[in-house]
């Protein structure tokens, strides 16, 4: 039996799927384009212990790299952080260690999504109207939404 909190295969494909095109993108050497919205996370598979490596979007904040999980806490990558916070992360051209700290916290998932409505108002706005919120959500619309998200703030350069 499967974990009754996986994301389901119909949707676990689709996320594998519009994976693949921001890693052959920085395998091809264009991570200064999409590095711009787009970084590179490595963990460790909690239960292979092989490298796993995840595209995800994210906001840089005061010198901290900012990623969001749609899924929550039901994601590979992030059961893979609690198991071991120790990464490794490619933004653009930069690469480096980075300690993850997790947060499930719906007021700080919320804040993180007001930022992200400020800087990208159409792209966020877009993703945010697909989970039922309207074209201006209220902060507690934000909260509501972040009850079941997850975010990882990740601190570069500091060891686990």
């Amino acid at each position: 039996m499967g974990d009754k909190d996986a994301p389901r295969p119909r949707t676990r494909k689709l996320y594998k799927f519009f994976n693949k095109p921001p890693r052959i993108a920085y395998a091809l050497g264009l991570g200064t384009i999409i590095g711009k919205l787009v970084l590179l996370l490595t963990t460790r598979g909690r239960k292979t212990g092989l490298l796993r490596v995840t595209p995800l979007q994210y906001e840089q904040i005061e010198g901290k790299y900012y990623v969001g999980s749609a899924f929550g806490t039901r994601t590979d990558w992030y059961k893979n952080i609690l198991a071991d916070p120790g990464v490794r992360v490619k933004v653009g051209r930069k690469e480096f260690d980075a300690f993850a700290e997790t947060c499930t916290d719906p007021v700080r998932i919320a804040e993180f999504l007001e930022v992200r409505l400020v800087r990208h108002p159409r792209m966020i706005g877009m993703m945010l109207r697909a989970e039922g919120l309207p074209p201006s959500p209220s902060r507690q619309d934000l909260e509501s939404l972040a009850e079941d998200k997850a975010l990882v703030i990740l601190h570069p350069g500091i060891d686990s």
